[in-house]
């Protein structure tokens, strides 16, 4: 694992695990040290004509040659996917970037394969912004959780946690994120056509305005709270606006919102990672 190189097969071949390699051959990786798995023959033609990688229907010699697997199957499959693998993995570091399955249930299915990291990507990874949480188990070393990060840092920046069971508040915060943004970005549009403007002028407007915002708080060192602060002038527009927000209840509507997603991270891991 100390080598630069990197031998990364992909077990299972959709989206994340395009964008990845998409990422990943970017960033200078060749073709012939990638391969997928995937037992659809249209998604196996995709990625060979659009990275030149490797692909397989099933488990042979040649794909667990590698120095990392990504498992990239949806949760609900994963432990039938993992059987080909059971008792088969040496020296191979995991990455599961499954959601809601935790690290013990994955080794298990795995027949106690431990060299084994979690990892919440979230879809903004789709186009190389991503943000991804990451745990390891204790027996990944240094230079295992590198190439963790080598390989993550593909589609967008990572976030280390050192509890497992923190990986379901990563979840709530960033993985389910998007879709509030989304939904903030539905609400400011509603808002703009009711004004007046037509669609396309009211989704530029909202869309664009959320992606300033975004890009100042990214650059700036100051707090949210503080550049919030800047753009609210007492008795102002904006100040009616928030004093609105937060009678019908915004703030404390989010944090809410984003508790319950973390509970229903932890209900899901339990339902998952039966039998």
């Amino acid at each position: 694992m100390a080598s630069n190189r990197l031998r990364i097969s992909f077990l299972g071949g959709g989206n994340m695990a395009a964008a990845l390699i998409g990422g990943l051959c970017e960033r200078g990786f060749a073709g012939a040290d990638l391969q997928a798995l995937d037992p659809s023959d249209a998604c196996r033609a995709n990625l060979a004509s659009r990275f030149g990688v490797r692909t397989v229907a099933q488990v042979d010699e040649r794909f667990l040659d590698c120095d990392v697997i990504v498992l990239a199957v949806k949760p609900q499959t994963m432990k039938e996917a993992l059987v080909p693998l059971c008792g088969k993995l040496t020296t191979q570091l995991v990455i599961s970037i499954a959601a809601g399955l935790r690290m013990a249930d994955i080794a298990r299915w795995m027949g106690g394969h431990r060299l084994l990291v979690r990892a919440m990507p979230n879809t903004p990874a789709l186009i190389g912004a991503g943000v991804t949480g990451l745990c390891a188990d204790a027996s990944v070393d240094a230079d295992g959780r590198a190439a963790t990060a080598r390989v993550l840092e593909a589609v967008g920046s990572v976030v280390w946690v050192a509890d497992e069971a923190q990986m379901d508040g990563v979840t709530a915060v960033s993985g389910s994120g998007p879709a509030y943004v989304f939904h903030f970005i539905e609400a400011l549009e509603a808002a703009g056509r009711g004004l007046g403007f037509d669609e396309a002028t009211a989704r530029k407007l909202a869309i664009e305005t959320v992606l300033g915002a975004a890009r100042l708080a990214a650059a700036s060192d100051e707090a949210p709270g503080v550049l919030r602060e800047r753009v609210t002038s007492k008795g102002g527009t904006t100040a009616a606006a928030l004093a609105s927000m937060a009678e019908a209840g915004f703030f404390d509507a989010v944090v809410g919102g984003v508790r319950a997603a973390e509970a229903r991270g932890r209900e899901l891991g339990i339902e998952l990672g039966r039998g």
